[in-house]
């Protein structure tokens, strides 16, 4: 069965400022990062988070002895507007007994198949994954 729409709503506060809702949650966003994250950091956090939530699920399934996840976003950005990203590194820092084989695997399950954020985004973005793990 679909999930239903995401739905969210943004209300302009002052400046480049928005009080924005989603569910139950509320947050600020600001254009110039200093109230709350900006539309391009919370589109990295977005990323970020949803695949590092994939890779956490799927070590988890696979009865892994995960006991840390952290997850770096580096994006590099087009000069001129829109001043998309047009190249992204995601390194997953891994700590735990947890064979790299089944790192590895999870990082790519979630890029090919899981991770929504990434597959709402431009498929010409350069995008590498890396991790390191240690027990």
């Amino acid at each position: 069965m679909a999930k239903p729409p995401l739905v969210a709503e943004l209300l302009w506060a002052d400046g480049l400022r928005f009080g924005a809702t989603s569910g139950s949650t509320a947050i600020v966003v600001d254009a110039d990062g200093a109230a709350g994250p900006s539309p391009m950091q919370l589109a990295a956090v977005g990323l970020a988070g949803c695949m590092a939530a994939d890779v956490v699920e799927i070590l988890r399934r696979g009865r892994h002895p995960l006991t840390s996840l952290r997850v770096a976003f580096t994006g590099e950005r087009a000069t001129e507007p829109p001043r998309r990203f047009v190249r992204i590194t995601l390194h997953f820092h891994v700590s735990g007994a947890v064979p790299v084989d089944a790192v590895e695997r999870a990082v790519a399950l979630s890029r090919e198949k899981y991770c929504s954020v990434w597959h709402s985004m431009r498929p010409d973005i350069a995008f590498t994954t890396a991790f390191d793990a240690h027990p």
